[in-house]
């Protein structure tokens, strides 16, 4: 159970990553897979989610690459090595979405809900009022609201984020947090 809801493993859970599970760079972007650092509690989390939920899904803002930054190479290797170090530990990512887009009013970059409806078109059994949204941003919070998702906000990166507020369901300090409140 978490708050009232009660989740059963046709359930998907949508994922931010930096700030999720891995430490976000301050005023930068994690442009090589030697500057990923996974969080310890998102680690010990993965494999407990992945034993919850049907689907375990990432979406992630990359504006890096739209800036020049980074290469699609690049997001490709780090989001492949992360995968595998998820897989060796018990966990699991079924799809990663990604928006490099630099306007901010861009259907696929959140707050806005492109990403949820590409996870619908290759997981068409995917129900939004049975998904959860999980993130450090108040724009995740939106991006869930936008679908009618649950949103569940980490405290990783910005503590001082207001909390009751309309976009939060929940809130927790760190995923392995949350996936024990399951």
């Amino acid at each position: 159970m978490l708050g009232n809801l009660h989740i059963t493993k046709d359930w998907t859970l949508f994922l931010d990553r930096d700030g999720v599970i891995n430490h976000e760079k301050k005023e930068d972007y994690i442009r090589h897979w030697s500057e990923f650092k996974f969080y310890t509690e998102s680690l010990a989390a993965l494999p407990l989610l992945a034993q919850k939920f049907d689907r375990i899904i990432i979406t992630t803002n990359q504006k890096g690459i739209g800036k020049g930054l980074m290469t699609v190479t690049d997001l490709d290797l780090i989001h492949h090595n992360m995968t595998n170090h998820i897989l060796e530990l018990g966990g699991r990512i079924d799809a990663i979405y990604y928006c490099p887009d630099l306007d901010n009013l861009s259907i696929n970059r959140k707050p806005q809900p492109g990403m949820a409806f590409q996870a619908k078109e290759k997981f068409p059994s995917i129900d939004f009022t049975k998904s959860i949204m999980v993130g450090n941003r108040m724009s995740d919070m939106e991006f869930g609201r936008n679908v009618g998702m649950h949103t569940v906000y980490l405290a990783t990166t910005h503590p001082e984020a207001p909390f009751p507020d309309t976009k939060i369901d929940d809130r927790y300090d760190h995923l392995l947090q949350f996936a024990e409140a399951i």
